[in-house]
């Protein structure tokens, strides 16, 4: 018998990954060297999410320029580059989750907001486990979701149909991201954002721990 579910999309940091801290300790470095005062780690929850460079405008003062931005973008990068992977781990039940899907033979796949090659670097490294399908961020091809182009340009890469995919994630951004593809969205209520804004951005299923996936599948 056919699954309904023909595969599974996710979302890194914040779905798959606790993040925040190396997040915002590399942003906090970034604005110390331009000699900007830090945020609490707990503003990082909303900071982030549409990518590094949305990431930058939203922590620096409003009034500054855009070379400013540019010269910030690339000291975050920089930052990123030496904590990445300090105290980023898989969530609990993540890896349990995984682990299950892959048994039931379903193609399972990243599409992050993070830049490609961190995305890349943070799955290889944090996610070792388990061969991922496909494993996406942005680059000059794929535009920072809530753009649909990189989920329909994963969803294409595994032969599968955009309403036959679920997409997992715990952002807006993330459940816009899957109504412009025609994808079932599933927001998670582990990550960076709370319930309220999952329903109000019209989440078809909410689920409050990793397992409950596999419920949908």
């Amino acid at each position: 018998m056919q699954t309904r579910v023909a595969a599974v999309l996710f979302d890194l940091d914040g779905t798959l990954l606790d993040t925040l801290q190396d997040l915002a300790d590399s942003s906090n470095a970034a604005l110390e060297r331009l000699g900007l005062a830090p945020h609490p780690v707990e503003a990082y929850r909303h900071f982030v999410g549409s990518g590094m460079s949305a990431l930058v405008q939203r922590i620096l003062p409003k009034q500054d320029s855009e070379a400013k931005h540019e010269q910030c973008l690339t000291i975050l990068r920089e930052e990123y580059g030496r904590r990445w992977d300090a105290t980023s781990r898989p969530y609990d039940g993540i890896a349990s989750m995984l682990n299950s899907l892959f048994a039931e033979g379903i193609p399972l796949a990243v599409l992050s907001n993070k830049p490609h090659d961190f995305t890349c670097l943070t799955v290889e490294r944090l996610l070792a486990d388990w061969a991922f399908a496909h494993v996406r961020g942005v680059d000059e091809a794929t535009p920072p979701k809530p753009d649909p182009t990189g989920a329909l340009a994963v969803s294409s890469i595994l032969g599968v149909d955009p309403t036959r995919c679920l997409y997992v994630g715990d952002t807006s951004i993330d459940m816009m991201t899957a109504q412009a593809a025609g994808m079932i969205s599933v927001g998670v209520t582990w990550g960076f954002r709370d319930e309220e804004e999952l329903r109000t951005h019209h989440a078809q299923h909410i689920i409050h721990e990793p397992g409950q996936l596999l419920d949908l599948t």
